[in-house]
């Protein structure tokens, strides 16, 4: 088998089981990357990049090798979902860095933070005055949660004292061009109430509309295709 051939197999072989393991280990490992999951897709990648391109190493040992480095975030996420102690162990504890509008000097140091970086994590939040933050927690993710003082946070209905009326989410009804029956009896709406909806807004047949979308207050939205 020519080397070209090898290379592709071994590949394509690497890139699969990393496809299973991401799916195993699941969203997390993406929207909230810790220093140790950091670690793991790192290694993670380096075997299979090795992997793919060094004949030296035999396949079965590098698949080997990619699923139990896999295998160790799984694991050990759900030793953390028994053990507080162990999940702070792996990965790590939040730290206030603001509190009552002062800036913790000592957790700064901790974390090896700047007051630059501090500005601009805090600017990514849309605060530009450290005395308007009540309180600032570094996640175990890197991500800076911001609480304003009382004074600063947005005005909302429930500040006002005003009753609203709440919000569910929309149902789509029709999508390119077909009906979705689920939607539609859950509703308690038929075929031919959509019919003469949907031809008020111009369409003449279903296969007419891209997206017909109904909000909680039994508003219709129909989006055509364009003529």
């Amino acid at each position: 088998m020519s080397e070209i051939m090898l290379i592709l197999i071994r590949s394509i072989g690497a890139f699969l089981l990393l496809l299973l393991m991401a799916r195993i280990m699941g969203k997390k490992q993406i929207s909230q990357l810790t220093f140790f999951d950091y670690c793991v897709g790192i290694t993670i990648g380096s075997i299979a990049a090795t992997m793919s391109v060094d004949q030296n190493i035999k396949i079965v040992n590098g698949l080997l090798s990619l699923f139990i480095w896999g295998l160790f975030p799984i694991i050990l996420a759900y030793i953390g979902m028994k053990s507080r102690i162990f999940s702070n162990i792996t990965d790590g504890k939040a730290t206030i860095l603001i509190e009552n509008g002062e800036v913790l000097e000592k957790n700064m140091r901790k974390n090896v933070l700047t007051i630059n970086e501090l500005i601009l994590l805090l600017r990514e939040k849309g605060v530009f005055k450290i005395s308007d933050v009540e309180m600032a927690v570094l996640e175990t993710n890197g991500q800076l949660s911001v609480m304003l003082k009382t004074d600063q946070q947005p005005v909302t209905p429930t500040t006002l004292a005003i009753h609203q009326e709440p919000e569910h989410g929309p149902s789509i009804l029709i999508m390119d061009g077909k009906v979705l029956n689920k939607s539609l009896q859950k509703l308690g709406y038929s075929r031919e109430w959509l019919t003469g909806e949907i031809k008020k807004q111009g369409a003449k047949d279903f296969k007419d509309v891209f997206m017909a979308q109904m909000d909680s207050k039994k508003n219709l939205y129909v989006d055509l295709y364009d003529k």
